[in-house]
């Protein structure tokens, strides 16, 4: 099958599909509906995207060399999952309730061959409902901004109760030889240590609460990695994003006394950083900490340098009960009413150097598993300076080997302006279908 993407002057897309050169008459057209529809121009990574999966779905990749035994072209693989997401929210100081849907579908395509490999991977989202309506045209702008270097987000369809996108943030290829190995492209860098805030994490930084994204954001980046022993490697990192602003750095990886410690020097936007990790054990109980330096690039003598510390612990029982704790220190953080906007709004971008405006904040998480198909898990955050709060109860059960169903609450308590006080309460339900 050949398919041919073409745009006209005045914006019209037409998909042609040819099973032959001769049949001209089979094609499909698109035209603006009466409802906002936004078709951007098709770009190489989009369309490759789109061709991957239409690849994937009528003609499934070979499983073994013995499918094509004249011509090796590689190994593919192809993962991906379809689910479904419900979410209320309790709207804080009144008895009103909001909710909305998403359909999200991911999709990840690999290819290796010898020393080379690819990925592309991103995610369709569908978000609809009573939020939508209620901030339009808000949250479905904030959904489309894509914060890296090539915009691979693209919004096919939006409207006052609607928007459909799709997020590339897996695009990249591989080289490795021996112990050398060289990524370019949109991939993630992962620095981080602790499971809840990461100051090393420089390139990638994540939202906890931002729960359903479990691949975690990419970022445009050129990763070389050399392994000088079994547990030791250097990696130089540059990452460009979408503000020309340049992230680089290097970081050395090694163990001593039975820990896994790392240190990392460069320059993130427009700050010099410098900082160390360490993950290692006390007792049987796990301990992991993680610390960064930034201090202004452009007025070395400047005073107004941050310093942003965690440590964690966790310990699993032989009745595999669960216990997790973690603090963040931020030197340049608040004592006071620390309210610093949406944490929930879609496409909100966080760096290593603002995973909280509070001076110091407290994390707890127990878990237990309930039965070989059910989990669950009570997590908390704590701002003892302004006497918010964050509270999270979950149960994810296994229905069958691919398919799950999550319950999950994130519950916020505290005045007005202050760092949880203005959120209320939010409950969702996802069933997820993993292939």
């Amino acid at each position: 099958m050949i398919i041919e993407f073409w745009q006209t002057e005045n914006e019209t897309i037409s998909i042609k599909p040819f099973r032959n050169i001769s049949d001209h008459q089979s094609y499909i057209k698109m035209k603006t509906f009466s409802s906002k529809i936004i078709l951007p121009t098709f770009s190489t990574f989009s369309t490759l995207f789109i061709l991957f999966t239409l690849l994937y779905t009528l003609f499934p990749f070979p499983s073994s060399a013995q499918d094509s035994p004249k011509i090796d072209w590689g190994t593919f693989t192809a993962k991906g999952h379809l689910q479904y997401l419900e979410n209320v929210w309790l709207v804080p100081d009144s008895k009103e309730w909001k909710t909305m849907g998403q359909i999200n579908n991911r999709l990840d395509f690999g290819w290796y061959k010898g020393g080379f490999s690819a990925n592309l991977g991103g995610r369709n989202i569908l978000n609809y409902g009573q939020m939508v309506y209620d901030y339009y045209p808000y949250l479905g702008d904030a959904a489309a901004i894509d914060y890296g270097l090539m915009d691979l987000t693209f919004v096919w369809a939006s409207d006052s109760s609607y928007y459909f996108i799709t997020s590339i943030d897996r695009a990249n290829i591989n080289f490795t030889h021996n112990n050398f190995e060289v990524i370019a492209g949109r991939q993630r860098i992962n620095w981080g240590i602790n499971m809840v805030w990461n100051p090393n994490d420089i390139f990638n930084t994540f939202n906890y609460f931002d729960f359903d994204y479990v691949e975690r954001p990419g970022c445009d980046a050129l990763s070389v990695q050399y392994y000088t022993g079994m547990t030791s490697s250097v990696q130089l990192a540059w990452k460009i994003d979408s503000d020309n602003k340049s992230t680089i750095a290097g970081m050395y990886r090694f163990n001593k006394w039975n820990y896994d410690i790392q240190l990392l020097g460069g320059v993130m936007r427009d700050d010099i950083v410098l900082g160390t990790g360490w993950s290692g054990q006390i007792k049987g109980a796990g301990f992991t900490g993680e610390f960064s330096y930034f201090h202004p690039m452009d007025n070395f003598s400047d005073t107004n340098s941050v310093l942003i510390g965690s440590l964690g612990a966790n310990y699993t029982f032989p009745s595999s009960f669960y216990l997790h704790g973690s603090v963040i220190y931020n030197s340049d953080g608040t004592t006071g009413n620390a309210y610093w906007g949406n944490v929930f709004l879609p496409g909100r971008e966080m760096s290593a150097k603002t995973l909280t405006p509070a001076r110091m904040e407290l994390f707890g998480e127990m878990a237990y598993q309930i039965s070989p198909l059910i989990r669950g898990t009570i997590a908390g955050i704590l701002n003892p300076y302004d006497g918010s709060a964050f509270f999270g109860p979950s149960v994810d059960i296994s229905l069958t080997d691919n398919i799950g169903l999550l319950l999950l609450g994130q519950l916020f308590f505290g005045d007005e302006q202050t760092e949880y006080g203005d959120y209320g309460q939010l409950f969702y339900g996802r069933l997820k279908w993993s292939f």
